[in-house]
């Protein structure tokens, strides 16, 4: 038997979508309002799932406030309040489009969650735009 256990968090943050390599013109063309020199912001929505069997000595399938201080650690801390592509080193060099940054989500919470696990996020950028990543 498998369950999934959900942790919904919510983190505000800058970016700008910008590809280098590409002329001013062409990133205007691709990325339009979210090309804005001087960057944008977002209140991010992010769910983070867990599935896996329950423990029969805890009954959970992972303590949920064990989730809560990891993604407090990993996620809030680094990125809430922040200009993604001037403040983090994981989007110094990576364009933060949603897709991005779940991936990147994805990737610091993976390293502290045992392997018998499946992880998954939910990436809202507004209401009505969001991406999620299995790994």
């Amino acid at each position: 038997m498998l369950i999934t256990v959900c942790r919904k968090e919510h983190f505000n943050a800058a970016h700008r979508l910008h590809n280098p390599a590409w002329s001013e013109e062409r990133n205007q063309q691709v990325f339009g309002k979210c090309n804005n020199p001087h960057y944008h912001g977002h209140n991010y929505e992010l769910t983070v799932r867990l599935r896996g069997p329950i423990d029969p000595e805890t009954g959970y399938v992972y303590d949920l406030k064990r989730l809560s201080n990891l993604i407090k650690r990993e996620i809030l801390d680094t990125f809430d309040h922040r200009n993604l592509n001037l403040d983090t080193e994981e989007f110094r060099h990576l364009n933060p489009t949603a897709e991005n940054i779940a991936v990147v989500i994805w990737n610091r919470l993976r390293a502290h969650v045992e392997p018998h696990l499946e992880l998954s996020v939910t990436l809202h950028e507004t209401d009505r735009n969001f991406v999620e990543y299995h790994g």
